[in-house]
């Protein structure tokens, strides 16, 4: 008896010790792991990086403090050594992110694990949804304006990081381009496609929506306001419908202060808004791409030059229909002029300094500037109005229904049509198949 109780003492303290032992490895293990992740060997970097990635945001936390040095370097002097490129990778990877080294910002690609997340940590979800994969270089223009512009602003990564959970879901892969000049040079781009930020209870379900590139102040404001409302759907049937009620007043003050802005601004300038969302489409006639393409004006400064080349008819629509003069004067006098913050400008510095002057680095921040500015004001009076309409009847208010519609109707870009109105099959190329495989 005493024999079998020694032994059982024994075998606590052994249990006991190991609990120990292994609960301090647990919590050295994820410093091990960002050693690792930079390995040589790829099996093992590629293993301490999935395991990194399980671990969320911790994981990445991690390997932002065990490489700071190696950031800072980055952003002081842009160098791309061999060690950054393994850095920028495994950071990336982690994230699910490009260029994650500038935001901070950690994603997930499922949206159950989301909504999970989101009802431990009593946060809202913000979903991105966009063309291609937010951690690939050629995802949708809009999405790398996302990565450039927005992310990376001081005020709206800490928020983020502190009051959502992040997801995002790759809509369909990105149409690219490529221009090859025979002699080994070449220019690659994505052409058509749009991006929407969607914020979402712990069930999934639609509270607000913002489409497109916006200013980062704007971007914020619809961060800061959609995190305020009520988002806990399993309560009582009174709590219901008091949450119900303070999102119907939300959205219909969000409303009624866009449609005076409108009315105000539209006196000034002596124009006239079309607000109402466009009426069901026969997708037997899909829309050309470049009619799309008007919807986002930061994008298609990017992808005009190149659509216009591979497209048919661009004489109904293009960049006469959008008024860039008008637009601008609209921008201002409704302060949805933008402004990048010095990260954000810092991060196109890396990006484009070995091409060009500091004088054309700064011309071309201020032509950026005037663009998103744009783009802020046609989302907000001409694409918004119609979302907060949607959402404020109740229609197709769950989230994959309510996409669909946004693609459909508001984007231009109906899953119906495979080839996004890049093809017209009425148009002759003299190619085989017509161009087309």
């Amino acid at each position: 008896m005493e024999s079998k109780q020694f032994f059982l003492g024994l075998l606590m303290a052994f249990l006991s010790l190991s609990s120990s032992i292994f609960a301090f490895g647990d919590a050295t293990n994820s410093a091990g792991l960002a050693d690792q992740a930079i390995s040589e060997n790829k099996g093992e970097s590629g293993f301490a990086i999935r395991e990194l990635r399980g671990l969320g945001a911790v994981g990445l936390q991690t390997l932002f403090e065990n490489y700071a040095a190696d950031i800072e370097n980055y952003k002081k002097t842009g160098e791309v050594t061999e060690r950054w490129q393994k850095i920028a990778k495994a950071l990336d990877s982690v994230a699910m992110q490009k260029d994650v080294y500038a935001s901070k910002l950690f994603w997930l690609t499922d949206l159950e694990k989301a909504k999970s997340e989101s009802k431990r940590a009593n946060k809202p979800i913000l979903s991105l949804r966009l063309l291609g994969n937010l951690n690939e270089e050629l995802s949708c223009a809009n999405s790398r304006f996302f990565r450039s512009i927005l992310y990376p602003n001081a005020q709206i990564s800490k928020y983020l990081q502190e009051n959502y959970i992040l997801h995002w879901k790759s809509e369909r892969p990105a149409p690219k381009i490529t221009i090859d000049f025979g002699d080994g040079r070449k220019i690659e781009r994505t052409i058509t496609g749009n991006s929407i930020h969607y914020i979402l209870d712990s069930d999934g379900k639609v509270i607000d929506a913002l489409s497109g590139l916006n200013s980062p102040q704007t971007f914020y404001d619809f961060l800061y306001s959609g995190n305020a409302l009520p988002r806990n759907t399993a309560q009582t049937q009174i709590a219901v419908a008091a949450r119900n009620s303070a999102l119907t007043n939300y959205r219909g003050r969000k409303y009624q202060n866009l449609t005076t802005q409108i009315n105000r601004i539209g006196k000034n300038l002596k124009l006239e808004f079309d607000t109402t969302h466009q009426p069901n489409r026969n997708f037997e006639e899909m829309p050309p791409a470049i009619m799309a393409m008007t919807v986002a004006t930061t994008k298609m400064i990017v992808e005009m030059p190149d659509l216009k080349n591979i497209t048919a008819d661009i004489t109904k629509y293009g960049e006469e229909q959008i008024k860039l003069e008008s637009w601008k004067q609209i921008a201002k006098l409704s302060g949805k002029e933008a402004k990048l913050d010095e990260n954000s400008i810092n991060f196109i510095r890396l990006q484009v300094a070995k091409n060009m002057s500091d004088q054309e680095l700064k011309s071309m921040i201020t032509k950026l500037e005037e663009y998103v500015s744009i783009d802020t004001a046609r989302n907000e009076f001409l694409l918004r109005p119609t979302l907060l309409v949607w959402l404020a009847k109740g229609e197709n208010a769950e989230l994959e229904n309510f996409n669909k519609r946004v693609y459909s109707e508001l984007f231009l870009t109906p899953q119906e049509d495979k080839w996004l109105g890049l093809y017209a099959p009425d148009i002759y190329t003299a190619l085989d198949g017509n161009g087309i495989n």
